[in-house]
């Protein structure tokens, strides 16, 4: 059944289904408002046509680096696999803590650490065509082309540094925190 053949019925469970899209999905609504200006729908919203770049794989060496520092200095694993569930607030509140200093050491010692924006949080900016779309996320009522007009919720946060420490040749970066044998 084409289009133009379709009941009211599955017209109208169409029709809330795209308003629901539309509410949750910023790049859907533009691409719905594309079409009601005659543009393409393919064309991507704040990026003006521009291609996607190509995917690349990474390495998790670093990754596994960095949760093995974390796991060492803040019990960070043990932590999230643990069923919190069986234990009171105040417990967790307490262990909390400790994974908290212990994770909070591991990134200060390792990494640098700086706001994406430097603007304070409720202030009013203008993001320009060409804008980083990586180092800003377009929340909201995104809708149109550059330049957008909108509030900063949350400031984003970069590495300009990491210091992580040099690896022993074979040694096995996949185990994260090795197993405890107390003789």
């Amino acid at each position: 059944m084409n289009a133009s053949q379709s009941s009211f019925i599955s017209r109208l469970a169409a029709a809330l289904r795209a308003a629901w899209r539309m509410l949750v999905d910023h790049e859907f609504a533009g691409s719905v408002a594309r079409l009601e200006q005659g543009e393409s729908a393919s064309m991507s919203p704040a990026g003006g046509g521009h291609p996607r770049p190509a995917l690349r794989d990474t390495l998790p060496d670093s990754a596994l680096q960095l949760l093995a520092l974390l796991q060492q200095e803040g019990r960070f694993i043990d932590f999230l696999e643990e069923n919190v569930t069986t234990y009171s607030d105040a417990e967790i509140g307490g262990a909390a803590r400790v994974v908290h200093e212990g994770c909070r050491k591991v990134i200060r010692d390792h990494l640098q650490i700086a706001p994406v924006r430097e603007e304070t949080e409720g202030a009013r900016l203008v993001l320009p065509d060409g804008f980083n779309a990586t180092a800003v996320r377009l929340t909201g009522n995104v809708v149109g082309q550059p330049p957008f007009t909108g509030t900063l919720m949350h400031r984003g946060w970069r590495v300009t540094d990491i210091r992580l420490p040099k690896l022993a040749e074979g040694h096995d970066i996949r185990v994260l925190a090795p197993a405890e044998v107390e003789l």
